[in-house]
């Protein structure tokens, strides 16, 4: 069936009695404008998303309303061309001709034992592939990659006061810390969606704009994440600019529309009426990752205890975003001045690790790298980790499993792995191409008293600690409290004994710690529903991608302090120009909060009048009357 539109230039909309609309839910009929896709899903006009995808069955259109007049989304402001000496876009770096220390990414390779014996042949000798961003100079900040972010704030009933509030002064805290490069669209969402400003330069007047735009929202209606994410995805995709960087930042405090929907709305596919509905329905196409192509990451923030944590960690997980919890809405700020901290100093783009063996008979068994994808050749010889984006000083573990063989009798050592990484320098836009050293171990006739890797041990007990967290996080979801607290339990008890923590290892005690307050908030199914399922999400994103998140609880069950130790582990990632800008949002709220509490400053104190000053008006009060009495007179004369 073709697409038509009824109701606009040829009579009114004939809506079936009782239908809705899938996108705001309201009644359609005589009166309205109306629109019917060709996989016969029916609109109102004014709901038609932009994407030319069925919000319904995600079928695609091949026509839609005012196709081919081209995108209202495409008026963005034009990038701020880049300084006179900035290096020239494009290229190759050889690190050979670099200096020392001259920001190149660092790859560095870690065995489990540096030596086995001889006649020793393991299956699963733990290799640790280790890489670490180049840091950003302090002088040389200006010449960051600018941003294009957009972010998607809920503006539905349940925001209304103070939570609205709260989200306006930390997007000013955003607007004062983005650069005149860096460009800023915000988009806002209750039934329907809508930008409320465009992609914007951050010069000094755009600044003003944009915040004239933040402080002009309104809580109303209900809540459209779809719609929200829908625009974004328009505003991105429809830009004539395009700076280096590109995200998305994704509040709300409530649950899509779609899970609100009663189970006799026959537009819908029932799986939306279960708690397992495919996330996939809330995130535009243009938003998913395919393979060999990145899209922008969407960060997603649960505001509150009445979000929807299940949808919004699947969007950040589709999209290559991270999802954090913020129970304590006071710190909203904190949390975005964390996300911001990291997008604004992205080092690293398009990143590639390649692995291969070395001596003929390794053979490479398993890759751990989390949501990172990995391929491994199907005879072992080689692998490869699609990494993607670094912010500066960002790290990231992988642990490759090999088979070893035996040595021979004249082998000293055996060479086993080559480590390369291939990436873009996202501020000049030049490709890189680094090795790190090769990963060998020595082959005595006997190996004794040979100690473990430190690096690699931490990293194997923190792989554990995150596979157990999910798989606690399964049990609690059908059900098997207790057996989702055994199992944290379980974990905490084997952490607390092993080598990186009674070292002292900073991020394996905060594990031990977070591994402790999952317990406590699983055993509760009340207090799981409330705060826990949020809890333990923002955990296992942050783990999956080792980049730093947000979980801002009210209080800690363990009593470890005012966020708890599940925030203190997802913190662990953060690099530290994402610390550095969350102290700055704390100094700025501190700032707020003294100026708010300040007594106001006392009335001044009457005027004293001076006795010489005194004594002159009270000799010239006679004369004065006399003038006023000849003024009054003064007109009977003229007449």
């Amino acid at each position: 069936m073709a697409a038509t539109t009824m109701g606009m230039g040829m009579g009114m909309g004939m809506g079936m009695p009782g239908s809705r609309c899938p996108v705001c839910f309201g009644g359609m009929g005589h009166g309205q404008a109306i629109f019917t896709a060709e996989c016969s899903h029916t609109f109102h006009l004014r709901c038609v998303p932009g994407s030319a995808i069925c919000p319904v069955c995600n079928a695609p259109w091949r026509d839609t309303p005012g196709a081919g007049a081209g995108s209202a989304y495409d008026d963005d402001e034009p990038v701020e061309p880049p300084p006179a000496h900035s290096p020239l876009r494009g290229g190759s770096r050889n690190p050979k001709h670099a200096p020392a220390g001259g920001g190149l990414l660092v790859l560095k390779a870690h065995c489990e034992y540096p030596a086995l014996s001889k006649a020793a042949a393991p299956d699963g000798f733990a290799v640790l592939v280790h890489a670490k961003a180049p840091a950003v100079v302090a002088e040389a900040a200006a010449a960051r990659a600018p941003l294009d972010l957009v972010t998607v704030l809920d503006v539905s009933t349940s925001m209304t006061g103070e939570k609205l509030a709260l989200v306006k002064r930390a997007m000013g805290f955003v607007i004062d810390n983005l650069g005149a490069g860096d460009r800023l669209s915000v988009v806002a969402f209750d039934s329907y969606a809508r930008r409320v400003i465009r992609l914007t330069r951050m010069s000094e007047d755009g600044k003003a704009a944009a915040k004239r735009a933040v402080d002009s929202l309104v809580a109303s209606g209900c809540t459209n994440i779809r719609g929200g994410l829908d625009v974004a995805a328009e505003v991105l995709d429809c830009r004539r600019h395009r700076n280096a960087v590109a995200s998305v930042i994704l509040l709300s405090d409530g649950q899509d529309n779609r899970r609100m929907l009663s189970s006799d709305f026959d537009g819908y596919p029932s799986s939306l009426h279960t708690a397992g509905y495919d996330v996939d329905v809330l995130v535009p196409p243009s938003f998913k990752r395919t393979a060999g192509d990145r899209c922008a990451p969407v960060h997603t923030f649960g505001f509150g205890t009445d979000h929807d944590a299940a949808a919004m960690h699947g969007i950040s997980e589709v999209t290559g975003g991270t999802f954090s919890f913020i129970e304590n809405h006071a710190v909203i700020q904190d949390a975005f001045a964390q996300c911001i901290g990291g997008l604004l100093s992205v080092a690293v783009q398009k990143a590639r690790i390649s692995v291969e063996c070395l001596h003929p008979g390794v053979r490479i068994r398993e890759v751990k790298s989390g949501r990172y994808e990995n391929r491994i050749d199907p005879e072992g010889l080689d692998a490869t980790v699609d990494v993607g984006e670094l912010y500066a000083d960002e790290e990231r573990r992988f642990l490759l499993f090999l088979d070893v063989p035996r040595a021979g009798a004249t082998d000293d050592a055996t060479r086993l792995i080559n480590v390369r990484c291939t990436y873009s320098d996202t501020a000049t836009g030049q490709s890189v191409n680094v090795a790190g050293d090769d990963a060998v171990i020595l082959r005595p006739f006997m190996a004794t008293g040979v100690a473990p890797s430190m690096e690699v041990e931490r990293e194997r007990v923190r792989v554990e600690a995150a596979e157990d967290i999910a798989l606690a996080r399964a049990a609690a979801e059908r059900g098997a409290y207790a057996e989702a607290a055994r199992i944290l339990d379980a974990r905490r008890e084997s952490l607390s004994w092993s080598a990186p923590v009674l070292s002292g290892d900073a991020m394996c005690k905060a594990l031990v710690g977070e591994l402790h307050e999952l317990s406590l908030r699983v055993s509760d199914e009340r207090e799981y529903q409330q705060t826990g399922r949020a809890c333990f999400l923002a955990g296992m994103s942050s783990h999956a991608q080792q980049r730093g998140s947000s979980v801002r609880l009210s209080h800690s069950m363990t009593g470890a302090g005012a966020f708890g130790c599940t925030a203190s582990s997802a913190a662990a990632f953060a690099t530290p120009a994402m610390r550095r800008m969350e102290e700055r949002s704390e100094k700025s709220r501190e700032q707020q909060q003294n100026q708010q509490q300040a007594p106001p400053p006392p009335p001044p104190e009457a005027a004293i009048p001076h006795p010489r000053l005194e004594a002159r008006l009270a000799s010239a009060l006679p004369r004065l009357s006399v003038l006023r009495r000849y003024r009054r007179l003064l007109p009977l004369r003229r007449c």
